[in-house]
């Protein structure tokens, strides 16, 4: 039986966001609660919370808790305000401006009514998000298990699991799923550098769900591909557009590229509220980037690289349309031509 892990939630009293400080696992298991917008500001920046539903779902909430210390007076000022400094953190995964958007649009609508009402409509709101990613989510999950067969072996990148979303994940959620129901599909791990996502997080989940995982270097996938140790890659999305180009963590575009020559199918795996439909292409997708000192030393107890080396550190890149099999989504299977089939769904 896996381990239920709520990686955002409220406190008790709903005065803070809680969160599973996850750039301390594996190693510890520690949750933190953030009242103050700076604290929430930097738990996003420095990836304490990640997976793109996940940071959507805790800046709703985020919303929520700070809206609670506005006066009427000073309500929509500092709530805008708040509002655009949380989008401002990272740029690439769309679920952060959307859900955060929404909660502000729905403040805005109830303008004429007493801070009280708005601030328990947004706090409505915010578990309204939630309980919609878990069912987004369970719904992912059904329909990516529905594309594998037992004895598979999938390849995973970067991590999608309940970490990154609310429960059983996006990416991983397949691979939880049938654990769950004694389905016999096992994975080769990718360790995602620089920053280890899928060695730190993804190995953990999967262990703890008893799936039976075996960790590799990024740069062995290729091998693994070319002897058949892999029938599928599974990864989430942190922004799709509307042509099906797909930007997630650096290296998803190069599984992808390896997969289409070894005639491996390549599933992405995202809810809807990840798919950009104002966005055209990919080439319209802002890649992050980050501080190069991820490369030289964040995982090294000295560092592994010349002092004063340049480093450039983009934390995604885009998997183009044409290399993905399929896309997962809680309202189904949609193959190619995305720009189409997607819209259709979902426009």
């Amino acid at each position: 039986m896996r381990e239920t892990v709520k990686n955002v939630a409220l406190s008790s009293d709903g005065s803070a966001v809680c969160i599973v400080d996850q750039t301390l696992l594996p190693g510890e298991l520690r949750y933190v609660e953030l009242r103050d917008r700076e604290g929430m500001y930097e738990a996003i920046k420095a990836l304490r919370v990640r997976g793109a539903p996940a940071i959507g779902i805790f800046a709703a909430y985020c919303v929520y808790v700070l809206a609670r210390g506005y006066t009427a007076e000073e309500f929509f000022p500092r709530l805008d305000a708040d509002c655009d400094y949380l989008i401002s953190c990272r740029p690439t995964a769309v679920n952060l401006s959307r859900q955060v958007e929404r909660m502000r649009a729905l403040a805005h609508a109830m303008d004429g009514c007493r801070a009280a009402e708005i601030t328990q409509a947004l706090g409505r709101e915010a578990k309204a998000i939630h309980e919609e990613d878990i069912a987004m989510c369970r719904a992912i999950s059904e329909a990516g298990l529905s594309l594998l067969h037992p004895g598979d072996t999938v390849l995973t990148h970067c991590n999608a699991g309940p970490l990154a979303t609310s429960e059983y994940g996006t990416g991983l959620g397949p691979l939880l799923l049938a654990a769950e129901r004694g389905v016999d599909i096992k994975a080769y791990v990718d360790e995602t550098r620089p920053l280890l996502q899928g060695a730190r997080l993804t190995a953990w989940e999967l262990q703890n769900a008893g799936v039976d995982c075996t960790l590799i270097c990024d740069n062995m996938a290729a091998l693994a591909m070319k002897q058949g140790r892999i029938q599928a890659v599974l990864a989430g999305c942190d922004r799709m557009a509307a042509n099906g180009d797909a930007a997630n963590k650096i290296g998803t575009s190069g599984a992808a590229i390896i997969a289409a020559h070894y005639g491996v199918p390549v599933y992405i795996l995202l809810p809807s509220s990840t798919i950009d439909l104002a966005c055209p292409t990919g080439a319209d997708i802002p890649i992050e980037e980050r501080d190069g000192e991820e490369i030289r030393s964040l995982w090294y107890e000295k560092p592994m690289a010349p002092a004063g080396v340049k480093c450039w550190d983009p934390a995604f890149d885009v998997t183009d349309h044409s290399l993905i099999t399929a896309v997962v989504t809680e309202k189904g299977v949609v193959y190619p031509p995305y720009d189409v089939n997607l819209r259709q769904l979902f426009g």
